[in-house]
């Protein structure tokens, strides 16, 4: 599911908002990413995505891997600010954690190379129901419902 503006003209100060959610139920079990991109206050993109059973950890980082890869395209050298409700994956990315688990290593050093290519204004935190839109894409998607 996927909508998109036009970008352009006054709007071209504003900077892109990307929120995403990863969601494993079980813990390893079956699990899903929801992605909103918004540009300006206006929503440009909505995605869920499944994945093949993981734990919540590796499914936030493959929402945030998700994220970048469908942003990217959209951003046009535009700033970038990221939020997510996984406390964890935002203060590895921002190097206050060390990766210690083996399985979140290779999705951090992913997620870091697409990091390096927008103009980043930062990756916070934010409350889970401040995330309330991507966390219910990821159950859609998880539902079998997108």
């Amino acid at each position: 599911m996927a909508a998109c503006v036009p970008l352009g003209g006054k709007m071209s100060k504003a900077h892109f908002v990307l929120q995403t959610d990863g969601a494993a139920r079980g813990n390893p079990g079956p699990a899903a990413a929801g992605i909103i991109l918004e540009f300006g206050g206006e929503v440009v993109l909505e995605h869920g995505q499944v994945y093949a059973d993981c734990t919540n950890n590796v499914s936030e980082y493959r929402a945030l891997i998700l994220g970048l890869e469908k942003a990217l395209p959209l951003l046009e050298g535009r700033p970038l600010r990221i939020q997510m409700d996984s406390e964890l994956v935002v203060k590895q990315i921002n190097g206050q954690y060390k990766v210690k688990k083996e399985d979140l290593k290779p999705l951090w050093a992913e997620a870091k190379t697409l990091l390096g290519k927008v103009n980043l204004l930062g990756v916070e935190h934010i409350r889970r129901k401040e995330n309330a839109r991507a966390d219910k894409l990821a159950n859609l998607a998880l539902d079998g419902k997108l």
